[in-house]
């Protein structure tokens, strides 16, 4: 078999767990309120008079649900194989693989189908509903084809550059921060070139085409809203392809090719890493000598045979004395803290991660100065006196990935340490638990403090350019500064909680995006059916019960605590009272709201974690949910 055992395995094993039906009625379940949450909203504002008005109702809720859906399939499909390939190397299981007959197309393709399994299966179980959705009106089956054709192309392009990631980078955080990173200059990269800022770069568009057709052909985004238009644009210049979709499901094919070509030639290149790797040899003479005797042995090749009993002794590990510096590192009274700030405790590499990051805020300032250039953001800035929408394009996708890459090192900053099983030896020293709570929350705000202020001075400029008031700068600075600290304090809680390290890395990630895509939901479905913001609750109330019950399952079910219970269920509803007083222009009712949601939330994990220290780590329990 082409894929070989990695994947025959998973495909055996993977319907045996009661996990893989779970999250497929979840799945479902949550699509299927939705579209119930959606329908109410519309039949409790608006009176429905013909066939045509559930036409329209039909057409406007699939051009929702299938954006959501792609978004959920490139966050699953990119951090699922680059979870489950960091995994094995955190375990080092990957040198035993490598090791084995398996050659490298069985071991690449093999583990990222494996661990997308899950995904495509998601994918296939979502098809009846969104059939239904042709019983409303205002949706063909072929919108239905094209959208799934351009899902499921999608979900095996993400997961090649997942796996590709994982398999070229040595830490877990650097993984998934250069994933992250990946997608979001992917579809910026899109989205600027359907503005045209970038035609002076690359000239005239390919086969004559007009910005936005590149940029369809590129984007999954705009593929998918392609898809789910009643009638695709049509271009003369694309020839027998007829329109940018056929394109992009072109491209993203080549694009899978090539990736998952580049992983079958270097995965023995890429691993094991230096970092595993022990150098022997005549550059071993020069190095201080930290190998025990068969590093002796090895500088010993060079030598003369017949040499003196006394020069052999001399040499002999037990007669070997090192060169001490005689300046010594002082170690703060918070080891933790100290290992966290004061060295390479996430490796060097993370270089290129703060490179990378900065490249994205350079061309999220670029874009927001295009903005204050066209004095857009002041005239709606005058009439709004809110954030502006052409503003929050060029700064949100920047806050969501950088609250990403920040718990992301949260999480990976505790499972890197039960991975490699250091962690049970600091849980016998004399650290008390909150030298290793606030060492590790500090820590991880400390390395990420790039990921922090910059998007923090983006919206000072934007401040001082006159695009947003004084009182929005303070509230959303401090809004800012709340969510951080319950990104970084979710990472560390799930870390602790969930034996699992995929598990941990993959509830910590996905608590944080659900709750940015629960926010874009509520938004779309409240402006696409209805402008009454003040009678929405009820039909939300569905909704937001399911919201609450997913953060409690995340957060609260290992570890039950009424604060945490009540947090969980607060949450949804305080957010969803936060985006209806948006929405009416009432900016510091939504900051406190938030501030004190949040806020709760943040103080229910850490109480817990610093007063019940043993139970958090699951010393006294004894489970494990791997």
């Amino acid at each position: 078999m082409f894929i070989g055992p990695v994947f025959t395995r998973e495909a055996a094993v993977t319907p045996r767990r009661s996990k893989f039906y779970t999250y497929r009625t979840v799945y479902v379940a949550a699509l299927f309120l939705l579209m119930c949450t959606a329908w109410l909203v519309m039949a409790g504002t608006q009176i429905i008079r013909n066939v045509g008005d559930m036409a329209r109702f039909g057409a406007v809720l699939f051009q929702i649900l299938a954006p959501i859906q792609l978004s959920l399939v490139i966050f699953f499909a990119a951090f699922s194989s680059a979870s489950a390939v960091a995994l094995e190397k955190d375990k080092k299981t990957l040198i035993l693989l490598l090791m084995t007959r398996l050659n490298n197309s069985e071991l690449v393709l093999g583990k990222m189908l494996a661990s997308l399994l899950n995904v495509l299966v998601l994918i296939l179980a979502a098809l009846p509903l969104f059939t239904a959705v042709v019983l409303f009106g205002g949706v063909s089956p072929s919108q239905i084809i094209y959208v799934f054709l351009v899902t499921f192309v999608t979900a095996i392009a993400a997961g090649s550059l997942g796996s590709t990631l994982a398999l070229w980078r040595e830490k877990t955080f650097q993984t998934l921060s250069l994933t992250a990173l990946a997608i979001v200059f992917w579809l910026g990269f899109c989205e600027a070139i359907a503005a045209g800022a970038l035609t002076w770069l690359i000239g005239d568009m390919p086969l004559g085409m007009a910005p936005d057709t590149l940029a369809t052909a590129l984007s999954p985004i705009r593929a998918v809203l392609e898809a789910a238009r009643p009638f695709p644009t049509l271009s003369i210049e694309l020839g027998a392809l007829g329109n940018p979709i056929w394109l992009y499901l072109v491209i993203a094919c080549g694009t899978t090719l090539v990736l998952n070509g580049l992983s079958i030639a270097l995965v023995r290149v890429w691993n094991p890493s230096r970092e595993a790797r022990r150098d022997f040899g005549p550059k071993a003479e020069t190095q201080e000598s930290i190998w025990g005797a068969e590093h002796d042995l090895a500088l010993k090749q060079d030598k003369p045979a017949a040499e003196s009993d006394e020069s052999r002794r001399s040499e002999h590990v037990d007669a070997r004395t090192r060169k001490m510096q005689s300046n010594h590192r002082q170690v703060w009274d918070n080891p933790v803290l100290w290992r966290e700030t004061q060295t390479w405790a996430y490796g060097r590499k993370v270089i290129i991660i703060r490179v990378v990051y900065m490249l994205l805020v350079a061309a999220a300032a670029v874009a927001l100065h295009q903005l204050i250039l066209s004095n857009a953001a002041k005239s709606i800035v005058d009439q709004m006196g809110a954030i502006i929408p052409d503003a929050a394009q060029a700064l949100t996708p920047l806050y969501l990935v950088s609250m990403v890459i920040v718990n992301a090192l949260a999480v990976t900053s505790i499972t890197n340490e039960r991975d490699g099983r250091s962690l049970d030896i600091l849980l016998v020293t004399d650290l008390t638990p909150r030298e290793f709570i606030f060492g590790k929350l500090l820590g991880v705000l400390w390395v990420t403090k790039e990921m922090v202020v910059a998007p923090l001075l983006l919206t000072f400029y934007l401040w001082w350019q006159n695009g947003m008031n004084t009182e929005n700068l303070v509230f959303l600075s401090l809004g800012l500064a709340v969510m951080y600290l319950f990104v970084t304090t979710l990472g560390i809680h799930c870390g602790m909680i969930y034996a699992s390290s995929r598990v941990a890395i993959g509830v910590s990630l996905g608590t944080v995006f659900f709750l940015f895509l629960g926010v874009i939901t509520c938004i779309l479905l409240m402006i696409s059916f209805s402008d009454s913001f003040h009678f929405q609750l009820f039909p939300f109330l569905g909704f937001i019960a399911g919201g609450g019950l997913g953060l409690y399952v995340a957060i609260g079910h290992r570890n039950p605590s009424p604060a945490i219970a009540t947090a969980a269920f607060v949450v949804p509803l305080a957010t969803f009272y936060a985006i209806t007083t948006l929405l009416l222009n009432k900016n510091l009712e939504v900051f406190l709201v938030t501030a004190f949601s949040y806020g709760f939330t943040t103080f229910a994990m850490l109480i817990p974690a610093i007063y019940e220290f043993d139970v958090e780590m699951g010393r006294t329990s004894g489970q494990d949910d791997s």
